[in-house]
């Protein structure tokens, strides 16, 4: 299932943890830090979830 996100949404969007720029990954339903914290975020019916609580971690 693809994201219905907007591509000046993810202009604008930016990781609530480090600032980086955010990257969507339609197949795993997330948008993926592309900074220095790696923090992948759920996006839920085309919503994203922006918050550090609800971030999956990168695999070491």
């Amino acid at each position: 299932m693809t994201m219905r996100l907007d591509s000046w949404l993810l202009e604008i969007l930016a990781c609530p943890n480090c600032g980086g720029e955010l990257r969507a990954d339609d197949a795993a339903a997330e948008l993926v830090c592309t900074g220095s914290c790696g923090y992948a975020y759920p996006v839920r019916d085309d919503i994203p979830v922006l918050l550090v609580d609800e971030a999956r971690t990168p695999a070491p």
